[in-house]
């Protein structure tokens, strides 16, 4: 079977908009962090947070760092954004993680003491994880250690949760299985945001990757483990998308969209704002 990764087919119904870059730096603080990752950690504080007593915590993996400051300065509320991109692949996110069990402590403690470092920067209320695509691999990992759990107050997934099949490269329609042992720290953190101590968001296209397990595949097994079926909805989504699906529990959400393209994986990106509100909702 030949790779989609996401997916060689166009699509040109929907609007497909996209944030543009700024044409200079939004209006805050800009520093990086260039000693704890393999590449730097972009940090950005918006103005309107450095006149707040407190404001949240978001690392984001994968996509490029401008994306998500741009998000965060378009938000109402006060949010302070770290951004890492390392590169394409889920492996070159889950394995500094996977090799130093210490290394998600040190790097929070790290941006924290930076941010702290700036004159009139606010109390951090509360640390969420984002992933875009293959970024999911460094919040697997991170979620794998209980030790960390009450160091991460949420989770957004945006068209990434993956895994293997077994055999390998062999979809479930061929007879294959899911590797769960990939899933499986998504599973422990959904039933947590389902009792309501956490805040867990997946978002997921229809693309079918072909050789590994799909988002659709993935985040059905979640919801299984956490007892969940979807309800079918029609709904504009950010960016043009399309809602199909929904399904909720407690504080755990999976939000299913329309679309098996580039574009459509690029959607969730670009619309992040609309899941970050949601993410941070009290």
């Amino acid at each position: 079977m030949l790779p989609q990764n996401p997916s060689p087919m166009t699509e040109s119904t929907r609007r497909h908009e996209r944030l543009p870059p700024p044409r200079r730096p939004d209006d805050g603080v800009h520093f990086s962090i260039d000693s704890v990752l393999p590449r730097s950690i972009d940090v950005f504080i918006p103005q309107r947070a450095l006149t707040a007593d407190s404001a949240p915590l978001l690392i984001h993996f994968m996509g490029a760092t401008w994306l998500p400051q741009r998000v965060v300065a378009t938000m109402k509320q006060p949010i302070i954004v770290a951004a890492v991109f390392l590169g394409s692949g889920s492996s070159i996110y889950s394995r500094p993680f996977a090799n130093d069990s210490l290394l998600y402590g040190r790097m929070l403690d790290t941006i924290r003491a930076r941010i702290a470092q700036v004159t009139g920067a606010p109390r951090l209320s509360a640390v969420y994880l984002s992933g875009f695509s293959a970024g999911y691999g460094a919040i697997r990992e991170v979620l794998r250690h209980p030790e960390y759990l009450p160091r991460v107050d949420g989770v957004l997934l945006l068209d990434g949760i993956h895994t293997g099949y077994i055999p390998d490269r062999t979809p479930l329609n061929d007879g294959g299985v899911l590797d769960t042992a990939g899933l499986a720290p998504f599973a422990a953190f959904a039933r947590l945001a389902a009792a309501g101590s956490k805040r867990f968001i997946i978002t997921h296209t229809e693309i079918f990757p072909g050789t590994f397990a799909s988002t659709t595949e993935c985040t059905d097994w979640v919801l299984d483990a956490v007892g969940l079926k979807r309800v079918p909805v029609l709904e504009w989504g950010p960016m043009g998308s399309q809602l199909l699906s929904r399904a909720q529990k407690g504080r755990f959400e999976a939000l299913g969209f329309a679309g098996n393209s580039g574009p459509d994986h690029l959607d969730l990106f670009h619309g992040m704002a609309t899941f970050v509100e949601r993410l941070i909702v009290p």
